[in-house]
């Protein structure tokens, strides 16, 4: 302590003191409070010093409650870093500059509260608040990401108005356990508000409800005056039905000596008949009411809940819910918003939730702290298995921190406070201890705390659980590690030694064009028992809208300013580095599977497949066998309709009757559809659909398109009499009139994330891929026929490539062969690029679509006919990268309004794409601002090309998805419509 600071919270110098987590707050409890509070969000008197012992200054500005500094003009902005902190000092010190905002206002305290008790809550600073109220010190809180509580009724008069001043230092020793993937900011990132209750009131109330419809009611009561009163009782009512005094609790507590006449305990149950239970399928609510009496009858308090029925334990290696292994089809999610950062209001977190839902998710991993109180709400509705994490993350001094006992206090008071604000609601299912953080003593003695007080939960640390999958002694329950390589999760799955449910909490890096092999990953999952799911890193990309011509954040005023995934001229999505920080992780920040407005990417159709609740099974000459694979639901909530897709005949439609199944049952369905004897490639699609308004979904949502082939396709039949000429340059390349630049052989794509962070971008440019030099050996012209043989030579090797173009009725064929040495292994591609003339702007094609699709990323892109825009084709990852492929394309036009254009066919199911921005041009930028779109259209036709992977944090993609050396050899025809 200094003597020499007059005021005593200054005096204490919290932010560098960890054993000082809190002083003058409140505990943390469940009763809810919202009725009757008084809001304080709005514009608060706001003024940002260099250190939190800095005097006030005389200017004041504004600054918005709840929201942070770093976006509201201040000259303090947003900082990322994924591991590093952002300062050079070791735990528990900081740096001596240290942003420090005031925050002050004129409360009017409601003049009806005389006698109440009075509580202001913070719903969370970041990082350290020191409250005072009318210049005099009331408490200091620390944690980022739960509420603070503070009694003012000593402080304040009810009729009058008090002076609230709120103090939030940036960095503090609890930065150290903060150091999430995420952008730093600073300020009050949750909403302020100011209630009463009766100096009797409710202290907590914890509800306990079993799937067999038993209700379990404790609520712990208190009196602001002192002992509690003679007579008071708790009453409670669910949905109606009163529940009963528990006598045997009354009994017990009677005859115990240890009970303090301050704080009072009851209990109340009830059986419910013919309970509905909830899970993330049917999520079942009651409504139930708790009321503290006085001894005359009246209400002295009152708190309200949304209680599901539901059981979680884990037998052997299963977690169950209710008695069902489920799957958990998880994603991590953070609370941020591209204008206000970690303030998001309660429309934006449904309609995440309700995004999410559509998409197949059913389970959240609150990545990595808890968040706003009104997401588990939400979840509760909505239907969604949560893991509910504590704020606690040392990610640079993990393993100093994990057993210093420094820190013990801080670790235990952040995961309680967790459990002791969210433990009623049914949708968390699991408590996590953290988050990159080592494992340490610190650790086991929270697990122990989280086991004692709720043992109806698991508990999970990736922490932990890396140090033995299987060891039964670790603080968690389950193995959850972090992009553990498939065949690793199925070996420990099949080696006899496993005890507990292997669920990684994250897998699947969704950093720019990602997320291959998430088929995969899942058919492996639901077929191999003691594997049970994840949840994919994450669901935003955390871009910040920024003004290019200041290079500020836009802020609130920013809204309206971007639309489908694309910021408005003269703004952009930034990332790392963007706000003039030197040290800094670039566009790590942006690996969500939505875009910063949540867009969905297309990884998202990819994984509302593979979760699809229904499914074609198989197909047999009279029909198909469609599946159920919910865990809890029928398909009465599905509607659906056929679809036949003809390679040479167009689509049929016809409604279809799903049959009723039960979960985990299978049905024969009749073909709806005669199906021509003669033509090419039959697909058969189920458009299922919600039959009726769900709360996350109006009637005819898709939910799922699965699909099936009914025929495949015939033998390529291209005819090489030459019947035309064909017209090459000196250097033997086309001359077409509908092309500006001629088809050469590609050996390259603008880098994905995964290629950067993968290391492969690297080799490749090592190779010299971007541009090899091409260099003719042999052109040989025959009539109506032109056969060009030229190396491409790279540092790497050279590659023989030969291409003969051939002119037939109506059109040109083009037979292709590339030779890669080998030398030359995993390449991004092999296969054909050329430029068309401007005005072609529409794109139609009979393959896998109608969204972005990849050789391991293509399960969620039904084979049909399909038409696009070209400029909807492309996809704007963060980062300009390659984007905007078609997989299993067998052919296209490119056509102007006119219906004037060009047509391809291919000999087989190729990967296509078709954009305005050639590969260098796009590897040469960082921001879609900075590009330029061609005039015209660049197109690829590819032999073959890489997978995605995710190796910007995880593994790559399996071996099937690389490009092999050896002979590739490819034929596609090109016609004037």
């Amino acid at each position: 302590m200094t003597d020499a600071h007059p005021d005593p919270l200054i005096a204490l110098r919290p932010w560098q003191a960890p054993e000082v987590t809190s002083w003058g707050r409140l505990p943390t409890n469940a009763v809810d409070r919202r009725s009757g509070a008084v809001p304080l969000d709005g514009d608060w008197r706001f003024q940002l010093l260099p250190a939190p012992d800095a005097p006030p200054g005389e200017v004041w500005s504004s600054s918005y409650v709840p929201g942070v500094w770093t976006l509201q003009g201040t000259d303090d902005l947003p900082q990322y870093l994924n591991i590093r902190m952002p300062f050079a000092e070791f735990p528990p010190d900081v740096p001596a500059a240290n942003p420090t905002g005031v925050y002050e206002r004129v409360v009017d305290v409601p003049a009806e509260w005389a006698g109440r008790r009075i509580v202001l809550q913070v719903g969370a600073a970041e990082s350290l608040l020191l409250v005072h109220v009318n210049g005099r010190p009331v408490g200091i809180s620390k944690d980022s990401h739960l509420a603070a509580e503070f009694d003012l009724t000593g402080l304040v008069r009810p009729g009058e108005r008090a002076t609230v001043r709120l103090t939030v230092v940036k960095w503090s020793d609890a930065s150290h356990i903060e150091d999430q993937d995420q952008w730093w900011h600073g300020g009050i990132t949750r909403s302020v508000l100011l209630y009463a209750t009766d100096p009797l009131h409710l202290a907590d109330v914890t509800v306990r409800a079993r799937r067999d419809g038993d209700l379990l009611v404790e609520c712990r009561v208190r009196d602001a005056g002192g002992a509690l009163p003679e007579g008071w009782y708790v009453s409670g009512e669910l949905d109606g039905q009163l529940l009963t005094q528990d006598a045997e609790f009354d009994r017990a507590n009677a005859e115990d000596e240890r009970v303090s006449d301050f704080l009072g305990e009851a209990r109340l149950r009830a059986a419910v008949p013919d309970v509905r239970t909830w899970n993330a399928e049917t999520p079942e609510l009651y409504g139930l009411t708790v009321r503290l009496h006085r001894s005359d009858g009246t209400v002295a308090d009152t708190s309200r809940h949304r209680v599901g029925f539901r059981d979680v334990e884990i037998v052997g290696r299963d977690l169950l819910v209710n008695g069902e292994r489920v799957f958990i089809r998880g994603v991590n999610r953070h609370d941020f918003h591209p204008l206000t950062g970690r303030t998001v209001s309660y429309d934006d977190m449904r309609a995440d939730l309700v995004l999410l839902k559509r998409y197949g998710f059913n389970a959240i991993r609150t990545a990595h702290y808890p968040n706003d109180p009104a997401l588990y709400d939400l979840a509760d509705e909505l239907g969604f298995y949560v893991v509910d994490e504590a704020d606690i993350e040392s990610h640079d001094h993990a393993h100093e921190i994990a057993d210093d006992p420094r820190y013990l206090g801080a670790f235990v008071d952040r995961v309680a406070r967790m459990v002791l604000r969210d433990k009623n609601h049914p949708s968390v299912i699991v408590w996590s201890l953290g988050n990159e953080s080592d494992y340490g003593a610190n650790h086991d003695a929270a697990a122990g705390w989280v086991r004692r007080h709720d043992p109806t939960r698991p508990v999970q640390y990736e922490g932990a659980a890396k140090r033995g999958w299987a060891d039964p002694d670790l603080a968690s329950d389950i193995a959850c590690p972090m992009y553990a390589p498939l065949e690793e999760c199925l070996a420990h799955a099949l080696s006899g030694t496993q005890t507990k449910p292997l669920i990684q909490c994250e897998y699947s890096h969704a950093m720019g064009n990602s997320n291959g092999t998430l088929a995969d990953h899942w058919a492996a999952i639901e077929a191999t028992p003691g594997l049970q799911g994840g949840f994919i890193w994450e669901f935003w990309d955390h871009g910040i809208l920024q003004r290019v011509n200041d290079g500020r954040p836009a802020g609130r005023g920013g809204a309206g300013l971007y639309d489908n995934g694309v910021a408005a001229p003269g703004h952009r999505w930034a990332y790392g580095g963007d706000f003039g920080e030197t040290d800094h992780d670039g566009a790590f920040i942006a690996d969500g599977v939505v875009f910063p407005d949540r867009t969905p990417k297309p990884v998202m159709s990819e994984h509302r497949e593979i979760a699809a609740p229904v499914r074609i099974e198989a197909f047999r000459h009279e029909g198909v066998v469609l599946g159920n694979h919910q865990h809890f639901r029928g398909l009465e909530w599905l509607s659906g309709e056929w679809e036949l897709s003809l390679a040479d005949g167009g689509t049929l439609t016809a409604p279809a009757e799903l049959p009723a199944l039960r979960p985990g049952e299978t049905a024969a369905v009749p073909l709806p559809f005669a199906v021509p004897e003669d033509g090419g490639e039959a697909w058969l699609t189920l458009r299922v659909t919600t039959a009726g308004d769900e709360p996350w979904a109006p009637r005819g949502t898709v939910v799922c398109l699965p699909q099936v082939r009914l025929r495949a396709a015939l033998p390529s039949a291209h005819t090489r009499v030459p019947d035309g000429v064909v017209e090459v340059d000196e250097a033997g390349l086309l001359v077409h009139p509908l092309l500006t630049a001629a088809p050469v052989l590609s050996l390259w794509r603008a880098p994905t994330d995964n290629d950067e962070l993968g290391g492969m971008a690297a080799r490749w440019r090592d190779w010299g891929l971007e541009a090899p030099a091409r260099e003719v050996v042999s052109v040989r012209r025959a009539p109506g026929r032109v056969a060009v043989v030229s190396d491409y030579v790279c540092a790497g090797g050279t590659v023989r490539h030969e291409q003969v173009l051939t002119a037939v009725d109506g059109g040109l064929i083009v037979d292709e062969s590339a030779e890669l040495p080998e030398a030359l292994h995993d390449v991004a591609r092999v296969g054909t690029v050329f430029e068309t003339v401007p005005g072609l702007n529409l794109l139609e094609w009979f393959g896998q679509g109608p969204w972005e699709s990849y050789p391991d990323r293509a399960a969620g892109a039904p084979v049909g006919h399909h038409s696009l825009p070209v400029d909807d084709l492309f996809t704007p990852y963060l980062r300009p990268q390659e984007s905007g492929g078609r997989h299993g394309v067998r052919r296209f036009t490119l056509s102007a309004p006119d219906a004037t254009g060009l047509a391809v066919r291919l000999d087989r199911p190729r990967q296509v794409s078709v954009t305005r921005h050639r590969a260098a041009g796009l590897a040469a930028v960082a921001h879609h601002d900075e590009l330029v779109p061609r005039a015209g259209c660049v197109v690829h036709i590819d032999a073959a090309h890489r997978g995605l992977g995710t190796a910007s944090c995880g593994p790559d993609t399996f071996a099937a998805y690389l490009v092999a050396t050896g002979v590739h050899r490819w034929s596609w025809s090109l016609r004037v419509l």
